[in-house]
């Protein structure tokens, strides 16, 4: 197959299931009112962990959002948000049987660590205090592990289960990059529409990390804030006082399909997928090193989109609202744009809604499109002492007018691997 670098790229379907809506009106109207979705963690016991706080979604019924119901059971919670979020999209976009190939519709979706909860399997771990424990564990312990349990935790049943809802028999794939899988996901599936594999894709990503264990493996590993006083004002990027993140869950999902497939069907386009981008921070015994990944992705996407960093409307920002996180990436943004990043336009909207593996790129994508639908930017919550060391133009106190249709929205893990892309309303 060739590929066609040219062949451009549109957003034709928004899904979103999050803390602060389920679906794109409840969504977007929490986002301009400048409502949070942070609160105390209520569906876990949360007195003997390290934060107390989450961004919970209260009322998701999977019955009424996935279609085939025999198989809810069967799906863990990260998959449940990701089909209804996937359900909702296909919806948004008007593609009805027969308007797309099923050969030629295509998943790719982005899946963080899969919790398994300690109910199932205190059958196996009871009576484990032997010698001999280990050596018994076959004939005798693996029999009262759930027979579906592994199916449960893989991460590419969320790819399987919407392509099974959407009958879509194109290229399937998932991936597995922390917060950076959603928008490795668009580049996946833009690069199959451009070598010609597909017509459309179904691409985001999903995931829940509310359950206890990953509460303490984020705080080990991310830092948590330890506010308790005021649970909405806790998470606070670019803030000087911000103290850590929050967990929480949530997916959004989007239909991408070639330009002249959804123009010659009739679809309402939300905005041209002009370039993605990703690297790495490389080797950590190198301070310099701190944020390279996220500057040669910023760098690349301005490059391959051929614009100038002014020309850019806003920027969707990762705000991880860690003390270094934040530093590192506030430094990347001006290192890879110049005295341009000190003046664009700047919302972190983990403030509404904290960190929640590889959904949390998919849910504030899911924010940028909607606000370059709306022509408004939604604030960043508690932002109210600027950080000196960061020197951005974080959108504060009410909503802003968008200057442009042009949008770079970013994300980074911990260990460094970034994303970029660029994204231009129509």
């Amino acid at each position: 197959m060739l590929y066609n670098k040219n062949c451009r790229i549109a957003v034709t379907g928004v899904g979103v299931v999050s803390p602060i809506g389920i679906g794109k009106r409840a969504f977007w109207k929490n986002l301009v009112a400048g409502k949070s979705g942070i609160g105390f963690l209520e569906s876990v016991p949360s007195s003997g962990l390290p934060s107390k706080l989450g961004a919970e979604i209260h009322d998701f019924d999977p019955v009424e959002y996935i279609n085939n119901r025999k198989s809810i059971n069967l799906m863990s919670r990260d998959a449940q948000l990701g089909v209804a979020a996937a359900n909702m999209s296909m919806t948004d976009a008007g593609l009805r049987p027969g308007q797309v190939d099923p050969d030629r519709l295509g998943v790719v979706f982005g899946s963080g660590h899969i919790a398994s909860t300690p109910e199932e399997l205190a059958g196996a771990a009871q009576g484990g205090n032997s010698i001999d424990q280990f050596a018994d564990w076959g004939k005798e312990r693996m029999g009262h592990i759930p027979p579906l349990w592994l199916l449960r935790q893989m991460p590419n049943v969320q790819a399987s289960y919407i392509s099974i809802e959407h009958d879509a028999r194109g290229p399937n794939n998932t991936i597995t990059c922390r917060e950076s899988s959603a928008l490795l996901a668009l580049s996946e599936a833009m690069g199959t529409i451009q070598r010609g594999a597909a017509d459309c894709m179904i691409v985001g990503a999903s995931s829940c990390a509310t359950d206890p264990f990953d509460v303490a493996r984020f705080n080990l590993f991310e830092s948590l804030t330890r506010r308790q006083d005021d649970p909405q004002r806790a998470c606070r990027p670019f803030d000087r006082d911000r103290d850590g993140s929050v967990v929480g869950e949530g997916s959004a999902v989007f239909v991408l399909e070639r330009m002249e497939h959804a123009v010659a069907r009739g679809a309402d386009i939300y905005a041209e997928l002009l370039s993605v981008g990703s690297g790495c921070d490389g080797t950590t015994s190198d301070p310099q090193n701190s944020g390279a990944g996220l500057v040669s992705a910023i760098q690349s996407v301005i490059r391959r989109a051929d614009i100038r960093p002014d020309e850019i409307g806003h920027i969707n920002a990762h705000g991880k609202s860690t003390q270094r996180d934040d530093l590192v990436e506030a430094d990347a943004y001006h290192r890879a744009m110049g005295d341009a990043a000190s003046d664009i336009p700047l919302i972190a909207l983990g403030s509404y809604f904290g960190q929640f593996d590889a959904g949390t790129g998919a849910v504030e994508l899911a924010g940028s499109i909607l606000a370059m639908r709306h022509r408004e930017l939604p604030i960043t919550l508690n932002y109210e002492t600027p950080d000196p060391g960061c020197e951005l133009n974080v959108v504060r106190d009410q909503t802003l007018t968008l200057r442009n249709s042009l949008t770079l929205s970013v994300n980074r893990t911990s260990m460094g691997q970034s994303t970029a892309c660029l994204l231009r309303a129509l």
